[in-house]
């Protein structure tokens, strides 16, 4: 019985080891973690956006545009949501700034003509688009997320008014999900922060196996219990911290989408 019972053990623990090895071997690149910062948009006014990440430098062209829900604002004179952006930061991040350097933040500008969950989106679109010419809607640009994300967080100027904040995601499939910023019931700057779950989905099984997210808006709800008259908010420093481990194997430069369009591009 004493051997049978130790030949049991040792096949249930060389299964584990196989199970183990074979579990590691297929998600090695979620073992692995080499995490970095990456600010994807300052908020200063600019529309180029430029990070670096892989070894490569990568270029995006966007602005910032308003969307709100039914009950905004809208007279002859106004029309609400308005967005602007204005000289001032928060000072933890920028300090008082001394030597003048070009600061801004992004404005909101709100109004609703009634209490409720009324929302506006802020959203990034392509330059020049939906500028009002010809009833010319503007054109959603998604912010491509290096790596594979674990957190965003942006500072946020409230004024203690009883709002919060949503952060939209979409996935390599098209399914976006909304995650939860935070509250905006807090005096000037604040960092908020969401933490992005590992149940969403930023890698596939075959290659290439980076499957990285992209950040389609933010949604910044009021509630029934608070005014929604005329309210401000403030945006600064639009941050992630992304992992951008990647194995490297025999062969890997032909997964890398961007290469094998070089290659195919010389026939």
């Amino acid at each position: 019985m004493r051997q049978g019972s130790f030949r049991a053990i040792r096949l249930a623990v060389f299964l584990l080891v196989m199970v183990s090895l074979t579990a590691f071997s297929a998600f090695g690149d979620e073992n692995t973690v080499d995490y970095m910062s990456i600010i994807l948009e300052p908020f200063n006014g600019g529309t180029t956006h430029e990070w670096t990440f892989g070894g490569r430098v990568y270029n995006y062209e966007f602005e910032w545009a308003l969307d709100a829900s039914k009950f905004a604002t809208k007279s002859d004179d106004n029309i609400f949501p308005k967005i602007t952006y204005v000289e001032s930061w928060p000072m933890q991040v920028h300090g008082i700034n001394k030597n003048k350097l070009d600061i801004k933040s992004l404005g909101i500008h709100g109004r609703f003509d009634r209490r409720g969950y009324n929302w506006v989106d802020v959203y990034p679109i392509v330059v020049g688009s939906g500028s009002g010419k010809d009833g010319e809607d503007p054109e959603p640009f998604e912010i491509p997320i290096p790596g594979r994300i674990q957190y965003l967080d942006m500072w946020v100027w409230g004024s203690n008014m009883n709002y919060y904040m949503e952060a939209y995601f979409r996935d390599h499939q098209g399914v976006v999900y909304a995650l939860p910023m935070g509250t905006l019931a807090h005096q000037g700057w604040k960092n908020l922060r969401t933490r992005i779950p590992t149940s969403i989905p930023q890698h596939k099984r075959i290659l290439p196996r980076l499957a990285g997210l992209s950040f389609v808006k933010f949604r910044i709800w009021t509630t029934p219990v608070e005014r929604v008259d005329n309210f401000f908010v403030y945006f600064n420093q639009m941050k992630v911290l992304t992992d951008i481990f990647e194995s490297i194997f025999d062969g890997d430069e032909l997964a890398d989408p961007e290469r094998v369009q070089e290659l195919w591009e010389q026939e």
